[in-house]
């Protein structure tokens, strides 16, 4: 062997032993159960960390990633991707984060009946205690447990060797816990950057996630096997995209539009039946049926998005994912779309996950709202509650950005500082570096989501030592 085929074999040892230590994360081979004391829902990667032929995860494109691998759905890693694990602690904690339930009551929830939520000791995180009463009774419809997503964007495997970097990752979600029940809108709110869509994606099978669980009535979405069984659990949940035109075939006609979820699940075969179908639905979102016969661009942006949610529904869906769909649109529009939105569940008994940065749009929409940052939830409780007494400093920042003419003449606490770069966050609690309460206890250890009274969860040290009104 020699001088250099030496120095490249050292060189990808290094390379596999830093896959395992950077960032926190760690790799390990595929086994056909979990170890003893591991996080449960946590997949492994059976991918070589040092293949230098792997694809490059944030400049690959979705199609690209569809041909490559099968969705998240299919339970399965990526064979090209090195998917990052958490690593959990003496104590069951990930990271300073929530930690997954044992896997005896992982299996006994997903064993009980549809419609009744199963009992949550006090152990469990509390991401999964939340809902009191007779929403406490009722299984969710999603239920997301500890989700993670890291990104490798490392440089190519060369030039890491010729100047010995080490591998990075972008942690664009963290440990996320949250469920919703049916017929009840979640709304996930943050600056730029948080999160907020690659949970959207994750949640619909665009992207892959590192480890966690998504639970969607009662069913793991990683465990669903075969290819009927895959087509029927997606049928139950859509998705509205951001850019009602990017996300809209410009040479399309919008009766084809509409069209293609039916076409694609197989729910009417007849042309006829198919065509009254898409008349309906564009009566349902305020259009005339003769609107099917035009183009994208010939339309406003308020009826481009019309079409996008007429095209969500077109399969019947129970579960919608919403990212940020009036974020384009001026104020009059966005009222128009949100209140379609609004008689549309009602009407249908529609669930969604409404992802937006308008805090008044969370306000007029959602039945409960968690906060995040730096891709961590911060804080959770009801629309009432976190908008009438915010708690976490952060969540105060933001409510201090909305106008009101309570706050005339007063001096408003507004957001300071930047938002951290994911790829190195700072230690401890992700927000100390802008928090006017932290302390060593915060720059050190990073809080857990924790329940409090009235179903509110909040991570922070502050509010938990009583320094909150300080």
């Amino acid at each position: 062997m020699s001088i250099i085929e030496r120095a490249l074999a050292k060189a990808k040892q290094q390379d596999r032993a830093a896959v395992e230590e950077a960032e926190g994360l760690a790799h390990r081979p595929e086994a056909p159960a979990p170890e003893e004391g591991a996080p449960a829902g946590v997949r492994d990667s059976s991918a070589s960390p040092a293949d230098s032929s792997a694809p490059d995860v944030v400049g690959a494109g979705l199609a690209a990633k569809r041909v490559a691998v099968e969705p998240a759905f299919a339970g399965e890693p990526a064979p090209t991707e090195p998917v990052p694990a958490a690593q959990a602690g003496e104590d069951g904690h990930v990271a300073g984060r929530i930690a997954p339930p044992p896997t005896e009551q992982v299996l006994a929830a997903a064993a009980v009946e549809p419609g009744v939520r199963p009992d949550v000791s006090a152990d469990a995180p509390a991401g999964l205690a939340a809902g009191t009463g007779a929403e406490a009774l009722v299984a969710p419809l999603l239920r997301v447990e500890d989700l993670r997503c890291a990104f490798d964007v490392s440089r190519p495997f060369l030039n890491r060797l010729l100047e010995g970097e080490p591998r990075r990752w972008l942690k664009a979600v963290d440990g996320v816990s949250f469920e919703i029940p049916r017929g009840q809108t979640f709304a996930l709110v943050g600056e730029s950057g948080c999160g907020k869509s690659t949970v959207a994606r994750l949640i619909v099978g665009l992207h892959e996630p590192s480890a966690g669980r998504i639970v969607f009535d009662g069913r793991d979405v990683a465990e669903v096997r075969g290819s009927a069984a895959r087509q029927k659990l997606r049928r139950r949940f859509q998705m509205i995209f951001q850019d009602p035109y990017a996300s809209l075939n410009p040479r399309w006609r919008v009766e084809r539009i509409i069209a293609e979820p039916i076409r694609v699940f197989g729910l009417e075969r007849d042309v006829a039946k198919i065509r009254a179908r898409v008349a309906e639905l564009l009566i349902q979102v305020g259009l005339s049926p003769a609107d099917g016969a035009k183009y994208p661009h010939e339309f406003s942006g308020g009826q481009r998005q019309r079409i996008c949610i007429a095209r969500a529904l077109a399969n019947r869906p129970e579960f919608l994912v919403c990212d940020e769909p009036t974020s384009a649109l001026d104020v009059s529009v966005q009222a128009q779309i949100l209140n379609l939105m609004r008689d549309l569940q009602d009407a249908l008994g529609l669930t969604y996950l409404f992802i937006s940065h308008d805090l008044a749009v969370v306000r007029h929409m959602a039945n409960r709202v968690g906060v995040m940052y730096l891709g961590r939830i911060v804080e959770i409780a009801d629309s009432h509650t976190l908008f009438a007494h915010p708690r976490h400093p952060y969540t105060r920042m933001l409510l201090a950005t909305i106008p009101s003419l309570a706050m005339r003449g007063q001096r408003a606490e507004l957001v300071r500082g930047e938002v951290p770069n994911p790829i190195t966050p700072p230690p401890g609690c992700s927000f100390h570096p802008r928090c006017p309460l932290a302390t060593d206890r915060c720059r050190s250890e990073a809080p857990l989501l924790r329940a409090l009274e009235g179903g509110q969860q909040l991570a922070c040290h502050a509010v938990e030592e009583g320094r909150e009104d300080e």
